[in-house]
């Protein structure tokens, strides 16, 4: 599985929505410009989002976006196949649908079928809240970091 930008900058923007969830709505505008992308493209992962059901646009003076449940009822899974469709590392490990005719004979399908397992149990059981706690932790280092080598 190779997620594209899209999924990349918009995963990236549901984090920074979970940060600041609670606190108010954020913009696209001020989205794009924590992740160094253009509104435009940006507005149109949004627009993905809002479709899913997992973000509100709200309207007005002190609008923007939100998340539409708490960050702890999200997980990664649900807002990457949003964004890309699919998780699948390969068409034969697909739930939906297999797509090839040598998938009962395929020597290498076993380990597909495992990794692909583990690829989904990792998305799944991490919720928006876990990569927004990582997230700060993470800030909070680089932040130390960056003081210490101020003195």
């Amino acid at each position: 599985m190779k997620l594209s930008t899209r999924g990349r900058y918009g995963l990236k923007a549901m984090v920074d929505l979970a940060v600041a969830y609670g606190s108010g709505t954020v913009s696209t505008s001020a989205l794009a410009a924590q992740q160094g992308i253009s509104d435009a493209y940006l507005e149109q992962i949004i627009t993905s989002l809002r479709k899913a059901g997992l973000v509100r646009a709200v309207r007005g003076a002190q609008g923007g976006n939100t998340l539409t449940r708490a960050p702890e009822e999200m997980n990664v899974g649900e807002i990457l196949r949003a964004l890309e469709g699919s998780t699948d590392l390969v068409e034969c490990v697909s739930s939906d649908h297999v797509d090839c005719d040598n998938a009962c004979t395929c020597s290498a399908r076993p380990l597909w079928l495992k990794l692909q397992s583990k690829i989904n149990a990792v998305l799944n059981e991490t919720s928006l809240a876990d990569m927004a706690e990582d997230y700060k932790i993470q800030k909070n280092r680089m932040k130390g970091e960056e003081d210490a080598s101020i003195s």
